[in-house]
């Protein structure tokens, strides 16, 4: 099995979004840390065949965390919950490393039973997708999330309108909250100069998904030299002083 991917020392965390053994081939050439393997974007990212997560396991040595998410929205309930679990563990067994899933319940908190009944089907490391920027108050979200075994990730824009708008929120979020600090996988419509802010904030961990593609399509391949772009803007911005 892969490492997980969590990057340590100076270097900073570099995640791509694969729908592909191509994209997935692409995006280790151009120096990516660790995929997250999607079936489709439809709905912001849905999950994907287990013989897909086996087919990019074959071609690329890099970590991944594969979405565990059947529909639009956030929510579940007892079959599709189910069938999510029976999900969790083929992804394991065709060669992810680990997961990313993120459930609400009908008031908007996290949805601890659902999300602890998926993630308890397998062992490995796991990412809470951005169903944190949906959350009413987040504040009591990230205090549950800090408490959810084997959590190490939370993919977050601290706006369900993207980084240029939960820019003020992930830099408060980083600055007051040290467990989240050490979590925060910034994405969801991340540009290139809200890298160097962030990494002043001590954030060292970013996630593009079509800013790894030409003119920022999901119906084209990841762009190895988009890649590459991303993770020379990440070095640099994490070896400058604070």
């Amino acid at each position: 099995m892969r490492h997980d991917g969590t990057v340590t020392g100076g270097r900073g965390l570099l995640e791509v979004i694969a729908l592909s053994a191509l994209d997935a081939e692409r995006a280790e050439r151009g120096g990516a840390d660790r995929l997250e393997v999607v079936g489709t974007m439809d709905d912001d990212g849905l999950s994907p065949d287990p013989s897909l997560v086996a087919e990019i396991a074959a071609a690329t040595g890099l970590p991944l965390r594969v979405m565990v998410r059947a529909r639009a929205g956030f929510g579940t309930d007892g079959e599709e919950l189910a069938r999510l679990r029976g999900l969790a563990v083929a992804y394991r067994g065709a060669g992810a490393d680990g997961l990313v899933l993120g459930f609400l319940d009908a008031t908007g908190a996290v949805d601890v039973d659902a999300v602890t009944e998926i993630v308890g089907a397998t062992d490995g490391p796991w990412t809470f997708h951005r169903a944190i920027d949906a959350c009413p108050e987040p504040d009591r979200a990230w205090a549950v999330l800090h408490g959810l075994p084997r959590l190490d990730q939370v993919l977050t824009a601290g706006s369900t309108r993207g980084v240029g708008d939960g820019l003020t929120a992930l830099l408060r979020r980083a600055e007051t909250d040290e467990p989240a600090r050490s979590r925060i996988l910034a994405g969801g419509g991340l540009r290139p100069e809200h890298v160097p802010v962030l990494a002043q904030s001590g954030i060292t961990a970013f996630h593009i998904g079509s800013a790894a593609r030409p003119d920022g399509s999901f119906a084209a391949p990841v762009d190895a030299a988009l890649v590459r772009g991303w993770r020379d803007l990440i070095n640099d911005a994490l070896a400058s002083p604070g």
